[in-house]
């Protein structure tokens, strides 16, 4: 199949070149796909993007009128497609449900460890001769309830990490595993879950249903110091309200591995510009937020499941067999 490789970075040709045994003739454009660049597209039997490709209805309408047949999202997510409008534009979707849960799950925790003992802090401090000990105190994990919201496949791994530490685990979710509840973790309604844990990690997709499932409500049921930590979608979070429970101290802690916002800014270097986005400004002015730019997957395992799984995607259309992986309204 030819296929049109949008939102190209140096990690992806290096896994996918790798794993692509010439089955397919892969065009890579380092550009987002969206309205301007489905041209790109034309000739193409297929389309791989990622989490800030803009395949609303207007774009799908495009892939189609250049003979695009398939969209294969190379992620987990796929909030940014109009499903309906590929359905009628009768293209397929296929995604890669799971790559590496243990990266984004470990990423999670590698937030949580940083912003309690500060070791971002202890690095620069040493590096300019400062070796004082002031203002670096953490807490012991052990012993912590954890709040859980999301028990998929990341979310388990994720709790089983905690549990290693010796935490409490307290979890949210419409489908309780059984298996975590053998475990010792306990499921609670959203709310008990908030007013109790010391620590909360997102890991649930974003849905209608789950867009700002934290917001300035969710921030009033909190205890004063929590740790919020959200490696999931941007969107579950009302960014603007996390700000004032910042300042207001009900958040003591704040990582975020994802942005409501971040379509305009990850993936790319601005180091040389004025960022114009006020409200993230805002979240790197404090001392006790650490954002990190959609790196949760980013392990060399994970790539290559992703590329792995993506091609194994596009051959099993090429041969007209079972999409195990596509997306069904």
């Amino acid at each position: 199949m030819k296929v049109a490789f949008f939102s190209t970075k140096s990690y992806d040709i290096t896994s996918f070149e790798k794993h692509n045994t010439g089955a397919h003739d892969i065009i890579f454009y380092e550009s987002t796909l969206n309205t301007k660049t489905a041209k790109l597209t034309q000739g193409c039997d297929a389309v791989c993007a990622f989490v800030n490709d803009h395949l609303h209805e207007r774009t799908i309408k495009l892939l189609s009128e250049y003979g695009v047949k398939l969209i294969a999202m190379r992620c987990a997510g796929f909030n940014n497609v109009d499903l309906k409008a590929a359905k009628a534009a009768n293209i397929k979707v296929v995604r890669v449900p799971a790559y590496s849960p243990m990266a984004v799950a470990e990423h999670a925790t590698a937030l949580i460890m940083t912003l309690n003992r500060k070791t971002h802090k202890a690095y620069n401090r040493v590096r300019d001769g400062n070796f004082s000990l002031e203002r670096l105190t953490g807490f012991d994990m052990y012993g912590k309830t954890v709040g859980v919201i999301g028990t998929g496949k990341i979310g388990q791994y994720f709790s089983k990490i905690m549990l290693g530490f010796g935490c409490k685990i307290i979890a949210y979710d419409l489908y309780p595993n059984e298996e975590l509840k053998a475990l010792g973790v306990t499921y609670l309604s959203l709310d008990e879950l908030l007013k109790s844990s010391d620590i909360i990690s997102l890991h649930c997709p974003l849905t209608e249903d789950t867009h700002h499932l934290i917001n300035e409500a969710a921030f009033s049921k909190m205890k004063k110091g929590t740790m919020l930590i959200n490696t999931s979608r941007g969107g579950l979070i009302n960014t603007i309200d996390a700000v004032e429970a910042l300042k207001n101290q009900t958040l003591e802690y704040f990582g975020i591995d994802v942005y409501e916002q971040e379509e305009k800014l990850f993936f790319r270097d601005l180091s040389e510009n004025i960022i114009m986005d006020d409200v993230i400004s805002r979240l790197i002015s404090f001392p006790n937020v650490i954002i990190t730019s959609h790196q949760g997957f980013l392990t060399h395992e994970a790539l290559d499941k992703i590329a792995e799984v993506t091609l194994g995607n596009l051959l099993a259309y090429q041969n007209e067999e079972s999409l195990e992986n596509e997306v069904v309204l």
